[in-house]
């Protein structure tokens, strides 16, 4: 683990301001040692600092307040100042006698205050710790709302809510801006690959997903001029493995193969895709194709999982349906759909590169990540991994499935695309930065985990972990977490930029 020391040097780095770190020269409040609020430092964070997520553009500025655990009053007094500015710009506060002589004023509306459910969604209700200065209950409604829905549900302190028109529209040019910055780097000569993992770590817009996935993956190299002849000669040599293994399906020697394969399709999400005939065929092809030519592990349950993201960002340069779960693929054409497969076949074949012994006889790679997980716990939240031990519950029981199935089980295939996006930008990103994730991912629910005093229960739930109503707010928080955490347990390089 890093020292202090060296800490502190790295996060210097950057020297933006960002909400919730003190705008003018203020005395540092007298902190605790580190070493005594070590296990509390992890939930402090997140309480301290949910105000920040999505004020900036630069997500470095996300990392500087991860760094150190600040003052609560301090970060209360300061976001409210931000709340404050803000509002003053958008033109809520008027000073007296400015209302017009046919305009009465407006009586102070009540900030709304934020279900449970609203907090659930994006941070889990346990952090839920920050205490107020006297005189400033009534911004917290708003302050709260920004932490789970930021920009278009932010109220301001006059109790006038801002026009989400505007809100739409700020999102949209930034979302435009990310955009550019995309197709800037991708439109020269040889593209930066050092670059554009930098720029995807933050996530990688809908347009340039599918060309920045093939190059991120290796696949595709990094000169343009070399593009076209990479994919025709790769698309061939596919095609070739077709015509000479597939029919061997039904062969003794690999019928049993291609039994599991089709069996295991159909248990897939989403159904709307996956059950349509002309996508059967395709994952089974692919699978056995794969499990034929990777005799050390061959096919194993879960491996049927990892096709789908490739598979589905693929398709979406030739469907125009937001909703790519139920897009009808009929309509895509044939020589469309042979790119597509060939693609998804190679890409999830780089993929399996880098994690091949969790799928070996035994699943050794498996096995030792779920034990790293366990000590990584032990030491972020020993509360939540002494309350798991005491109730009997062995971290394979919930944890393998995540390791299997890269948490394709646990998140929505949406959440599965945007985690893919920062995988694929960090180095050994699904063999190493998922444990990361998954640490990150569990003590998120420490308050719900420590409530539960049954076995079964408390099991029940980790296998079944609240997510249907997840978006890219939640992932891109997660991410943020399990970043600090692999700086903080495994000095790990500055890597992350907007």
């Amino acid at each position: 683990m890093a020292s202090d020391g060296a800490r502190k040097q790295f996060w210097k780095r950057s020297n933006t301001k960002v909400p919730g770190s003190l705008l003018k020269a203020t005395p540092k409040v007298p902190t605790t040692p580190v070493k005594a609020k070590r296990v509390s430092t992890f939930q402090e964070f997140e309480s301290n600092t949910s105000d920040a997520w999505d004020a900036g553009e630069d997500d470095d500025e996300l990392l500087v307040m991860a760094a150190e655990s600040l003052n609560t009053a301090v970060v209360m007094e300061t976001a409210n100042r931000v709340l404050r500015n803000h509002s003053q710009r958008q033109g809520c506060h008027k000073p007296p006698g400015a209302l017009g002589p046919e305009q009465k004023p407006k009586p102070s509306v009540e900030p709304p205050s934020v279900p449970s459910g609203d907090l659930r969604l994006v941070k889990s209700v346990s952090e839920s710790r920050t205490s107020c200065p006297a005189g400033s209950a009534s911004d917290a409604g708003p302050l709260q709302r920004s932490q789970s829905l930021p920009h278009s549900a932010t109220v301001a302190l006059g109790g006038v809510p801002e026009s989400s028109t505007l809100s739409s529209s700020a999102l949209s040019e930034r979302e435009a801006s990310r955009l550019d910055k995309f197709k800037q780097l991708l439109a020269g000569p040889n593209t930066d690959l050092e670059e554009l993992r930098k720029l995807s770590w933050s996530g990688i817009p809908k347009p340039v997903r599918a060309i920045t996935w093939k190059l991120l993956s290796g696949y595709l190299p990094a000169n343009v001029d070399r593009r076209p002849a990479t994919l025709q000669r790769k698309q061939k040599e596919y095609f070739a493995f077709i015509d000479h293994y597939y029919d061997s399906r039904t062969d003794e020697v690999h019928q049993d193969t291609y039994r599991q394969i089709h069996i295991d399709i159909p248990r897939m999400s989403p159904e709307a895709l996956i059950l349509q005939p002309k996508v059967t065929e395709i994952f089974e092809r692919i699978l056995f194709i794969w499990a034929i030519r990777h005799p050390a592990s061959g096919y194993v349950q879960g491996i049927n999982d990892l096709v789908t993201p490739f598979f589905v960002v693929f398709i979406c340069e030739y469907i125009d349906d937001e909703d790519v779960d139920t897009a009808d693929v009929s309509c895509v054409p044939a020589d469309a759909l042979r790119n597509v497969e060939a693609d998804t076949y190679w890409c999830m074949s780089r993929l399996l590169d880098g994690i091949q012994d969790n799928y070996t006889f035994a699943q050794p790679g498996i096995q030792m990540k779920v034990k790293i997980l366990e000590e990584l716990v032990s030491r972020i939240d020993g509360q939540v991994h002494r309350h798991l031990d005491q109730h009997e519950v062995r971290y394979l029981q919930f944890a393998f499935r995540w390791m299997n199935n890269l948490l394709m089980r646990e998140v929505p295939l949406r959440c599965t695309i945007r985690l893919w996006d920062t995988y694929q930008s960090e180095p050994e990103g699904f063999a190493h930065f998922h444990l990361y994730v998954c640490a990150a991912f569990l003590v998120r629910w420490r308050k719900e985990i420590l409530e539960e005093r049954d076995f079964q229960e408390l099991l029940l739930f980790l296998q079944n972990l609240p997510t249907a109503h997840w978006g890219d707010e939640d992932v891109s928080l997660l991410l943020a977490e399990a970043y600090r955490l692999k700086f903080v347990f495994a000095d790990a390089p500055n890597h992350y930029k907007k």
